[in-house]
């Protein structure tokens, strides 16, 4: 079976000691996950080393950056490398969030290079994909996956490209209360495995992870999880809720 995996994303929330109470809750609780299974908490960059010591002793709990950048060192004030990464223990890293794409103006042809730094470092990048509301509405939403897919990921050799998870996040749903239904989401992730297939063959892309991040709650992810292309989620609000985040870990198939 594909890992499944729950995400979590805090964005910029949190102060170190909350962050702290939080892992701790959720560690003490999780159970002892299965070898398909594995929990990933994405942290502000200040609490890494923090996060990277509280779950030392979990094989199926990992760390996330929420971002790097796309150059291996340098004069790059503000800025952290995957090589800072990887020597302070972080081996997971989101890629291409929307307010990444949004806020910041990241562009697929720059996130192909951070996934491609990724992999150089040993650190899985979690891809981000999906389209805004006009775009749905428009039906344009199959097309507009495709090409961030193909602009960033497809130069990637098949053995790389196993090594990647895809997250898809319907951008109308990120924190606005609304979801896509579990039908939605799977028609697009079964969108999205199709088209690693035609690149890369059934193989392949039946081994890539595809997470589903929009409003996914205790009360909705067991439905969303419950499809067959569907193999986890990237959790925001919901993950700084430690009884909400444990009830969507328990939901991984």
């Amino acid at each position: 079976m594909r890992k499944q995996i729950a995400a979590a994303n805090w964005k910029m929330n949190l102060s170190l000691q909350e962050g702290e109470t939080l892992l701790e809750t959720i560690i003490k609780q999780d159970g002892n996950l299965s070898d398909n299974r594995k929990v990933v908490f994405a942290v502000p960059a200040p609490y890494l080393v923090m996060a990277v010591g509280k779950i030392a002793s979990e094989p199926h709990i990992h760390v996330a950056a929420q971002n790097v950048y796309s150059k291996k060192s340098g004069a790059y004030t503000g800025e952290t490398s995957v090589a800072m990464l990887a020597s302070i223990g972080v081996d997971h890293a989101i890629i291409g969030h929307s307010e990444r794409r949004e806020y910041f103006n990241e562009s697929n042809q720059l996130l192909a290079e951070k996934v491609k730094i990724c992999l150089e470092e040993n650190i899985t990048p979690i891809f981000c994909c999906g389209e805004a509301l006009p775009v749905r509405e428009a039906n344009g939403q199959n097309d507009f996956v495709t090409r961030q897919l193909e602009e960033s990921l497809f130069n990637l050799p098949a053995e790389q490209i196993v090594k990647v998870v895809i997250a898809y996040e319907p951008i109308w749903a990120i924190g606005t209360g609304k979801t896509a239904s579990s039908d939605q989401a799977q028609e697009m992730h079964a969108h999205i495995r199709s088209q690693f297939a035609a690149k890369y063959g059934d193989e392949v892309a039946n081994s890539i992870s595809i997470l589903y991040g929009g409003s996914v709650k205790a009360s909705n992810a067991k439905d969303i999880f419950g499809k067959p292309d569907v193999d986890g989620g990237l959790v925001g609000g919901s993950s700084l809720i430690a009884d909400e985040f444990i009830a969507i870990i328990k939901a991984l198939k």
